[in-house]
């Protein structure tokens, strides 16, 4: 099946829409330009509206572009039918034929194509025992669990060999243990069948676990595309660094850079900075800080007020108050550290490189 596997490139593309409610028109997505490698596993990522289940539409051909062109393997797609894009999807609701067991649901695909029947069996247990459904081909879809159900979709879209396989959501109506085992399994699947994927969701631990990049969507634009440390701890703006995690947002002004480092001063604090980039001494700046980057402390250069203190188990969970900022803090392993209650006075402490830089928005 690697040697199946191909890129997709889009171009320009834009999908175009009518307001119900006004009447008027309005771009779904716009403008977005991205590569994906054969063999890749990139992940659609943003809030509901954002234009990701859009995109994942037009590559399968279920919408036509109005703007731009998908390519496949080098070539262009959009006059083609579903049927030959060399594309597969695996559904959020899995779309699984009732009345067939397994077996037959998972070589329904392979039985349009008129294959023999030898080389069919061999590519259904094939496949079956890649997705870890070896020996329940006689059992009735309506006898499976969600997570089993789910294995079943994911071995019909595989057992045709396609090109590129693509996921609508395909976790959301599992619960919260089974969709983090089952994200683990399409990504050992994904990896072992060699095949690009293309994934949408909403949940961004989600697209964190499973991806080689990242595309983040935002009112329709491709926001930032990139691997997953580096839309964690580069985030291109705040949106990003919002939706990815949790994020503190300190504001304050550069007061001045040597190089790459600088100097910004938040409530009053001179706060030494790494990887200002292009910022500009004298620009109003937002520093990015992670909960799990920042540390209480006796003494440090920002002081603070506790206002919540909360035992997690594996971390305590502050907020504190600088100034107009509140802090949220995750401090891991607590066991054996001092515990700042409600009131106390201390101080944020983090590392120069534990800061990101952005300019200020607004």
């Amino acid at each position: 099946m690697s040697d199946q596997k191909k890129g997709v490139r889009l171009e320009h593309l834009s999908k175009i829409y009518k307001d119900p409610k006004t009447g008027k028109d309005f771009y779904a997505v716009h403008d977005a330009n991205i590569e994906i490698e054969p063999g890749e596993f990139v992940t659609l990522l943003g809030p509901s509206g954002c234009g990701k289940t859009t995109i994942l539409r037009m590559i399968a051909g279920f919408e036509s572009p109005d703007e731009g062109e998908v390519y496949i393997g080098g070539e262009p797609v959009n006059e083609l039918t579903p049927n030959k894009r060399d594309t597969a999807m695996v559904f959020q609701s899995y779309a699984l034929l009732p009345h067939y067991n397994i077996y037959d649901n998972v070589a329904y695909g392979l039985k349009l194509r008129k294959m023999d029947k030898a080389t069919m069996d061999e590519k259904v247990k094939s496949i079956l025992k890649l997705v870890g459904l070896e020996g329940m081909e006689d059992r009735m879809t309506n006898q499976l669990s969600g997570g089993q159900q789910q294995r079943v979709a994911l071995a019909r879209a595989l057992v045709i060999e396609p090109g590129v396989l693509l996921f609508d959501e395909p976790l959301s109506n599992l619960d919260a243990k089974l969709r983090v085992d089952m994200r683990t399994e399409i990504r050992r699947i994904q990896q072992e069948a060699g095949i690009t994927a293309i994934y949408v969701t909403h949940d961004q631990s989600e697209a964190m676990a499973i991806s080689d990049r990242i595309i983040v969507m935002k009112k329709g634009l491709v926001d930032q595309v990139a691997d997953p440390k580096t839309i964690y701890y580069h985030p291109v703006d705040e949106f990003v660094a919002d939706f990815i995690g949790e994020a503190n947002f300190l504001h304050g002004t550069l007061a001045g850079k040597s190089g790459d480092e600088g100097v910004a001063l938040v409530e009053g604090q001179e706060i030494e900075v790494a990887g200002v980039g292009d910022l500009e001494a004298g620009s109003k700046v937002t520093l990015v800080l992670r909960p799990e980057a920042a540390h209480l402390a006796d003494e440090g250069k920002l002081p603070c007020e506790v206002v919540l203190s909360r035992f997690m188990g594996h971390y305590q969970n502050y907020h504190v108050r600088c100034g107009d900022h509140v802090v949220k803090i995750t401090e891991f392993n607590p066991k054996n550290k001092h515990e700042y209650q409600v009131g106390d006075h201390a101080f944020v402490r983090f590392e120069k490189d534990d800061l990101h830089a952005l300019a200020q928005e607004g």
